[in-house]
């Protein structure tokens, strides 16, 4: 059996435009701007291109991983993606690292004081 499909059909397929993710406005952060981002307007997210700043390696920042940003985890409405997943990955790592050596000091700093004051 050979599927035939009738050339109309093929035709509003090419002619659809591909949209990205719909906005939620009422899940964005607050912010206090006078004007609403692009994407608010446009009412879809659409891939963004983006050279990494660490490593220079261009990268798309997907209409799904906006919609993430800004509606799941919050994130302020004119902020864009700088950095590629493996450079995120490293920039936390040299935060969690950074952190841990500033409490274990704080740790050692108050243990003296407290032997101090004994």
């Amino acid at each position: 059996m050979v599927k035939i499909e009738s050339p109309n059909k093929h035709q509003a397929r090419q002619l659809r435009p591909v949209l990205g993710p719909p906005v939620n406005e009422a899940l964005l952060a607050p912010n206090n701007s006078y004007g609403a981002p692009d994407f608010v307007h446009r009412g879809y997210y659409v891939d963004r291109p983006f050279r990494c700043v660490d490593c220079g390696k261009e990268e798309v920042w997907t209409g799904t991983q906006q919609k993430w940003w800004y509606e799941v985890a919050k994130g302020f409405v004119y902020t864009t993606a700088v950095r590629c997943r493996l450079c995120l990955r490293k920039k936390r790592e040299q935060s969690d690292e950074s952190r841990r050596v500033h409490v274990e000091g704080l740790e050692r700093k108050a243990r003296r004081v407290r032997e101090g004051s004994q």
